[in-house]
């Protein structure tokens, strides 16, 4: 069963705001890698469902998903700031998107990577947080970054 847009767009914001606080994401890992699942909505040129790559705003919702195709995978915490300069930067560059808050149907917000960044920065500098980054200056300078690839 589809769940509606609007239980989708707030459990993403709870997940902006959740992460924001705890610095903490959630993903799925096995010995294999990262948890996976395909788009609903997006697809490439090609036809193929748009790739995602699904993260949790906290371990007891990723442990939920724990099961069918996903069984082997474990609950596995990403600081904040690796997801934002590794994960999504790098999520971006490979044409994939973010999983949000997915639930035991698999059903979930599928974002923009950059999208998400610019979401979280804007929560954090809101909360008057910084985080600690090492391809950037600071969140400014991340965020100005972004602007500028997304402008082109």
């Amino acid at each position: 069963m589809l769940q509606d847009p609007i239980t989708l767009q707030n459990r993403y914001k709870d997940f902006i705001k959740k992460v924001s606080k705890t610095e903490t994401v959630y993903g799925l890992k096995d010995d294999k890698g990262y948890a996976t699942s395909y788009s609903n909505d997006q697809e490439y040129e090609d036809g193929e469902p748009v790739q995602i790559i699904c993260f949790w705003s906290d371990a007891a919702r990723a442990k939920s998903c724990v099961s069918k195709e996903w069984n082997r995978y474990e609950a596995t915490p990403v600081p904040l700031n690796e997801f934002l300069e590794n994960w999504c930067l790098g999520m971006n560059s490979d044409g994939l998107l973010v999983g949000i808050n997915f639930d035991s149907n698999l059903f979930g917000y599928e974002a923009e990577p950059l999208e998400v960044v610019l979401e979280i920065i804007e929560e954090l500098k809101k909360n008057g947080k910084s985080l600690p980054l090492r391809k950037f200056d600071d969140l400014e300078d991340m965020e100005n970054q972004i602007r500028e690839v997304l402008k082109d």
